[in-house]
């Protein structure tokens, strides 16, 4: 049994400017004390199209851990826009967080982003270079896809670099218009049976 269950996690300061903090409310229950560290991470997926444009926008490391509630602020700066090909810029992309105990990933939380000019007459006649300035993000908080991923708690050994995929367990976004999307998620669709809401 997973010795960390992810209780919830809230988006805070959405929709906002593309350009503000991401900032995630996350709280999880640990069910007995951890001696190392917790990594989380947050990435950003720059492209559906190539891993090579997704951004770790933060790594922090949390521990150790006494038994019982915890809750943290998860923030972090916007992806470098630099890095993020134009024709990827606005419309939906994901935003994913995930959490690895002695470099094993056991939970990943995606979020779909939606990226828009708030202005009308931007949205109709956007510019050939993105203004993310004049862009807002809007994560849709209300339906996470959340993964986990067995993993061997007790030490090091027997474990598969990031799960093991063969004992993963997913649940759906639910009906969401962007489902076609749902492959930036970065998910095998090797999956077993759908999971509770958090």
């Amino acid at each position: 049994m997973a010795k960390v269950q992810l209780a919830n996690v809230a988006v805070l300061d959405n929709p906002s400017p593309f350009l503000n903090p991401f900032q995630f409310e996350v709280t999880f229950e640990c069910i007995e004390e951890l001696k190392e560290d917790l990594e989380w991470k947050m990435i950003y997926v720059g492209s559906a199209e190539s891993e090579e444009f997704d951004q770790i926008l933060d790594t922090i490391y949390v521990g150790p851990i006494p038994e019982g509630r915890h809750m943290f602020v998860f923030q972090a700066d916007p992806p470098d826009v630099s890095r993020i090909p134009v024709n990827d810029a606005l419309g939906v992309t994901v935003v994913l967080l995930t959490c690895s105990y002695r470099g094993n990933e056991f939970v990943r939380v995606g979020y779909f982003i939606n990226n828009e000019y708030t202005d009308p007459e931007l949205r109709e006649n956007p510019p050939t270079q993105p203004q993310f300035d004049k862009v807002q993000r809007n994560i849709l908080g209300d339906k996470p896809r959340v993964t986990r991923f067995k993993i061997n708690w007790d030490d090091g050994t027997g474990s598969t670099t990031n799960g093991a995929q063969d004992s993963m367990e997913e649940q759906t976004m639910g009906d969401s218009a962007q489902e076609a999307s749902s492959s930036k998620l970065g998910f095998s669709e090797n999956t077993q049976n759908s999971m509770e809401v958090m």
